[in-house]
């Protein structure tokens, strides 16, 4: 199997949604992170279009505030409510567009009470549709660790609640490489995000503007015993979507290549 090279669409910030999947799937891209928000409004009735772009969607719930006008990435699930129901309805999406999975992570927290209360409600409203939930570690937040992320799973070991790795991410923060991580958790990855990152700092990257070697996560991920999508994540970088995207993709199918025993 492998990985399924995409595009995240917060990358795309000031293109028309339709625009954007024009462009990702111009590039070569085979997935798309639909990350739902202000701007990409709306989604219902997209399933032929992603099928007619050859585009394996995932649903991303990143949005900074398209809940809170005032306060990024609120609310999280410890405060639940909106969070909920929004989540909910990437689920519904996620079942309608033929999504692999719904993207989340836990928000700012200090109690793991309200998270797994709220977090169990959702992995079976995910369970009834038959949807994958990918929670993520995110730097800041909660859970932000893999040691954090194994500690949820320890208390809320729902099959639904699977893995969104950010290789930068795991780059930046994690004592284990990238690559070794993904081999590890090879089972639970149903996600993956793809930007460059400096050891500490957590800031997506162009890639090679990073520290990270990519052809051993290339290579790892194309070893995973099942499709993963792998979507670049420059958020950042929309007001250069079309060359960042164009540029992502000549440096990953390149690194990719040269993981290739059959292009030697």
């Amino acid at each position: 199997m492998s990985a399924v090279l995409g595009y995240n669409t917060n990358g795309f910030a000031h293109h028309a949604l339709s625009d954007a999947l024009d462009v990702i799937a111009e590039t070569g891209y085979r997935s798309v992170g639909l990350t739902v928000d202000v701007h990409h409004q709306p989604y219902r009735g997209l399933a032929d279009d992603l099928v007619a772009r050859g585009l394996v969607p995932v649903i991303e719930t990143g949005a900074r505030f398209l809940l809170d006008a005032r306060r990024k990435h609120f609310p999280t699930l410890f405060e639940g409510g909106a969070r909920i129901d929004f989540l909910r309805r990437c689920i519904d999406l996620a079942l309608e567009l033929g999504a692999s999975c719904v993207s989340l992570w836990s928000g700012a927290g200090d109690d793991w009470t309200p998270l797994l209360t709220n977090l169990e409600g959702v992995c079976e409203y995910a369970d009834a549709a038959g949807v994958d939930l990918g929670f993520e570690p995110e730097p800041g937040m909660f859970i932000a660790t893999m040691e954090q992320y194994d500690e949820l799973k320890r208390r809320l070991p729902h099959p639904r609640l699977r893995l969104t790795l950010d290789v930068g991410h795991a780059y930046a923060f994690e004592a284990v490489a990238p690559h070794d991580i993904i081999t590890k958790y090879a089972t639970d990855l149903v996600n993956v995000h793809l930007d460059d990152h400096k050891r500490g700092v957590h800031d997506h990257l162009m890639f090679g503007e990073g520290e990270i070697a990519f052809e051993p996560v290339l290579a790892s991920l194309d070893a995973l015993p099942h499709e993963v999508p792998a979507t670049v994540e420059l958020s950042r970088h929309s007001h250069n979507a079309v060359a960042a995207a164009r540029a992502s993709f000549t440096f990953l199918t390149s690194r990719r290549a040269a993981t290739d025993p059959a292009s030697s």
